[in-house]
């Protein structure tokens, strides 16, 4: 099911429900992910200032996955080499070097 997530109480929230739904402790969360249990308890009462890499080794830990939801024109400009893109800087020319 996707949840629009707007705020890191959202995703906090929604962390919460899939751990107690899971039956899994907080603290053995925060051990397989490789964080403190405070960090945890943080993220799941929506503090703004957590580590996001951090939140996301809780997400891996309990099978959910963050994606962004970006318009379809840009994402097929992700797709193609960043030369390919349209505006795409290109290099400079190399100055001579004076010997």
């Amino acid at each position: 099911m996707r949840i629009p997530i707007g705020s890191i109480s959202d995703l906090g929230a929604a962390i919460r429900a899939v751990r107690r739904f899971s039956h899994v402790r907080i603290d053995d969360l925060a051990s397989t992910a490789g964080v403190s249990k405070q960090f945890t308890q943080d993220v799941e009462h929506g503090k703004s200032t957590v580590q996001f890499d951090r939140v996301l080794k809780l997400l891996t830990e309990l099978g959910i996955s963050l994606e962004a939801d970006i318009p379809d024109e840009i994402a097929r400009r992700l797709a193609n080499p960043p030369s390919q893109l349209e505006g795409a800087r290109t290099p400079l020319p190399r100055k001579k070097q004076r010997i």
